[in-house]
């Protein structure tokens, strides 16, 4: 593959006119952008190589990706660093998006297979999708708490993702240690922008965010997370001596203390500035544009054309059937008519009893292992990657495999408390078989382009992980186990209740206190829980109606292909169909089921 050329550099010759003795003169004249290159660079290309080539320029606009993936071996990287998050080159990434929209529409897709149409399609709708988000450069929360900010996806990049397996890996760490201030000064940067666009974290989010940092922006060098988890791994690398490994460390420990705590602190003072300005309320309605960017997440999470007020709708709608579901249970079990969700849940928690601490991991792994040795009834493609149960002080998450086959798979589960067992199926299955491993590892390992194996499409990639849960019932994994399946009713009345309260916030402008009450009301989550849930909502806006448009769409193109089909119909080769197209925007989703309905009619 062609490597994209960072810039040009010319000069031009400027003489003196008439017969005097003038000196030449120098001056600079800009090189093309790398937007104007990589327009250059994808004349005259097949679609395939375009497709390659065009990608390939875009993805290495981040090279974390191209790490986390371990893909530089199909994209090299022409340096080691972090990603560069300033303005300017965001908004030139964005040129590059155009360039490669624009070329794909010179293509002509009525001549090409089926197959090759999906593509295109796929590839027009995340183009465009990334396009449409730059008026609303400002809107998200790029530094927010938890995993939700940069800081906090930088930090699990190099604790938990960043390879170190040989030497080199260790000095690659080392050197894009010494990038961590850059970077944190360029979200310092976008964040003063932002303010001056009149948007501003909501301070009930902001001031966990500046809690969190201020850990690492106070603490000391040798117990910085950076720092201890090289140190630590440095020792497996082969070939390495003492005095390596010794060299190694000092090195690291200088460059926490030089970039990493400095690039913290320079985010908390930004912080420290901002708070006095965060809004107490929350939701992206009350700031500029924030209806129009709202509808525009809603389009880009759940791919789809159902508006603020239909997703709501829907949710209602889905919380009433849940709960009559829910309601025929406690009847069967005995519990009283007149108790809250809640406390009729804290029954189910205690009644299915409790894993202790040291045995949650076991106990997740053993659900994992069950799931694989069940899952071939209505499966017949499998990834050949590992998953494995990871630990995480919150857990619930999964990230994963690498396409180099170094790193498997990994449900990221809390595992330092003891935990009611009801909800630990449903939770695994989603995370891992027939769920999100299932899916995510199985699409990586297809014969698609490159973008087709990495596009998150996030209606679909959570859709499917909550169709998972509801397949294990429908496969009968519940059938002695009547607790594990309340806790999957609950998981199923969690995503219903957030299309009702994702909306409400963002659409509809409810506060957080009403957002939490509905959540415990129709959840039954805690009051704990559910302000952690909402404070989540919050920050990442549309994300969390994913899950159940996604899981309706699947189920209602299953159902639509078993009526078309009728005998014919075969949920293993449904699911083959589904796996080995990898994640598609749901408008697209009836166009793949068209395909196994041509190739299943008898």
């Amino acid at each position: 593959m062609k490597k994209l050329i960072a810039g040009l550099c010319l000069t031009v010759l400027l003489a003196s006119c008439g017969g005097s003795d003038g000196a030449a003169v120098t001056a600079p004249v800009p090189g093309p952008t790398a937007a104007e290159l990589l327009e250059q660079q994808l004349q005259g290309l097949s679609l395939d190589d375009f497709f390659a080539e065009s990608y390939g320029a875009l993805i290495t606009r981040s090279p974390e990706t191209v790490v986390w993936l371990a893909l530089t071996g199909t994209f090299p990287l022409e340096t080691v660093g972090l990603d560069n998050v300033s303005d300017a080159y965001r908004r030139e990434t964005y040129a590059m998006y155009q360039v490669v929209f624009d070329a794909l529409q010179t293509y002509d897709r009525t001549s090409l297979d089926a197959a090759s149409q999906l593509n295109v399609d796929v590839y027009e709708w995340y183009l465009q999708d990334v396009m449409e988000s730059l008026p609303y450069i400002y809107h998200d929360f790029p530094a927010s708490y938890s995993g939700f900010g940069t800081q906090g996806d930088t930090q699990r990049f190099f604790t938990d993702i960043h390879p170190l397996a040989t030497e080199q890996d260790a000095h690659d760490y080392v050197t894009r240690l010494g990038a961590v201030r850059r970077k944190f000064q360029q979200l310092s940067e976008h964040l003063d922008l932002q303010r001056g666009a009149g948007i501003v974290e909501p301070g009930l989010t902001m001031q966990i965010a500046r809690d969190q940092v201020r850990g690492i922006a106070q603490g000391g060098a040798s117990s910085n997370p950076y720092y201890t988890s090289f140190a630590g791994k440095i020792e497996d690398i082969p070939g390495l001596s003492d005095t390596d490994k010794q060299e190694l460390r000092n090195r690291a420990l200088a460059a926490v203390d030089d970039s990493v705590i400095p690039g913290y602190q320079l985010l908390l003072q930004t912080l420290d500035r901002l708070i006095a300005s965060a809004p107490p309320s929350i939701g992206v309605g009350q700031f500029p544009n924030g209806s129009s960017y709202y509808a525009y997440i809603l389009r880009h999470h759940t791919s789809s054309g159902l508006t603020a007020a239909d997703i709501h709708q829907l949710g209602l709608d889905e919380l009433s059937r849940i709960h009559a579901e829910i309601r025929l249970i406690f009847d069967q079990l005995g519990y009283p008519q007149n108790e809250s969700l809640q406390q009729l849940f804290a029954r189910v928690a205690a009644d299915s009893g409790i894993i202790p601490a040291p045995q949650v991991r076991p106990t997740y792994e053993d659900l994992i292992s069950f799931a694989e040795a069940n899952v071939g009834e209505a499966f017949d493609i499998f990834p050949s990657a590992n998953v494995v149960v990871a630990e995480d002080p919150y857990g619930g998450f999964y990230i994963g495999p690498s396409f180099d086959g170094t790193r498997p798979g990994a449900f990221y589960a809390g595992t330092q408390d003891a935990q009611p067992y009801f909800q630990m199926p449903s939770l695994t299955f989603h995370e891992t078989v027939p769920g999100h491993h299932t899916q995510i590892a199985t699409a990586m390992e297809q014969d698609l382009p490159a973008f087709r194996k990495l596009v998150r499409v996030t209606g679909f990639v959570e859709g499917w992980a909550l169709y998972a849960e509801r397949l294990a019932w429908e496969l009968g994994w519940y059938d002695n186990d009547v607790y594990g399946d309340l806790g999957r009713l609950q998981y199923e009345a969690l995503r219903a209740a957030r299309l009702v309260v994702d909306t409400g916030i963002h659409e509809y402008g409810w506060s957080f206190d009403q957002a939490v009450q509905f959540n415990e009301d129709n959840v039954g989550w805690t009051s704990a829980e559910s302000q952690g849930a909402i404070a989540r909502y919050s920050v990442i806006p549309g994300q969390a109606t994913a899950y159940m448009v996604g899981m309706l769409q699947i189920l209602q193109e299953r159902q639509r292909a078993m009526d078309e089909l009728g005998p014919a119909f075969d949920l293993t080769a449904f699911h083959r169909t589904l796996l080995s197209n990898g994640a598609v925007p749901l408008s697209l989703l009836g166009s793949v089921v068209d395909r196994y309905i041509d190739e299943a009619a008898p």
